[in-house]
């Protein structure tokens, strides 16, 4: 260790990984395009995206948009953050997650998430989201928000699962029409399976 590196304060991590049973939620790094590409590069996953991204069409437009999504968490106030989803059994980035604010007042927290299709119907975005929630709340927030586009049926049920409450729709965010879940602290350890659904 050199003089200089005494003087310097010690690097905290703003955000430090979430470890769950089965995954850990960590940053993005450029290096993880090739499995990123293979989850935000799948049609079925970028059809229920909000706001509406296209598919990413190769290689070099995700390490782009890696950059973008490392340099977006940097700035962001905690506890917002962009986090990969990594499955512990075998080091393999299955997704990725967010805690971002909901335009246009970026005064609502949204909390998200994107898996790879082979990831689905494995618990993994219950217990991702989980994970997210918990970080937030340490960090006094109080109240989250999922927006999900009519007929994502497996997202709705994904979020009604970790006690998310449906509290109506809305053409405010993205401008696009959106279910609107909302979750609180004392929701989070209560699944809700008699929870208020949206209309059919």
């Amino acid at each position: 260790m050199t003089t200089r590196d005494k003087l310097q304060p010690p690097q905290v991590e703003l955000r430090p990984p979430l470890i769950t049973p089965r995954l850990i939620l960590r940053g993005w790094h450029v290096s993880d395009a090739p499995a990123a590409l293979a989850v935000f590069g799948s049609p079925v996953v970028a059809r229920w995206l909000s706001p509406a991204m296209d598919q990413v069409p190769d290689l070099a437009a995700m390490r782009l948009l890696l950059q973008q999504w490392i340099a977006e968490s940097t700035r962001a106030a905690l506890p917002a953050g962009r986090w990969a989803i990594q499955r512990r059994s075998d080091n393999q980035i299955i997704g990725g997650a967010i805690l971002l604010p909901l335009p246009p007042g970026n005064e609502d927290l949204e909390i998200g998430w994107q898996l790879h299709p082979d990831a689905w119907g494995h618990g993994y975005a219950t217990e991702a989201t989980h994970a997210l929630a918990g970080w937030a709340f340490r960090h006094d927030v109080d109240e989250l928000f999922a927006v999900v586009r009519p007929g994502n049926t497996r997202a709705a049920a994904t979020v009604r699962r970790n006690g998310m409450h449906w509290v109506g729709e809305t053409g405010k965010y993205f401008g696009l029409t959106l279910q609107v879940f909302r979750l609180r602290s004392a929701d989070l350890d209560q699944a809700a399976p008699h929870a208020q659904l949206p209309p059919a």
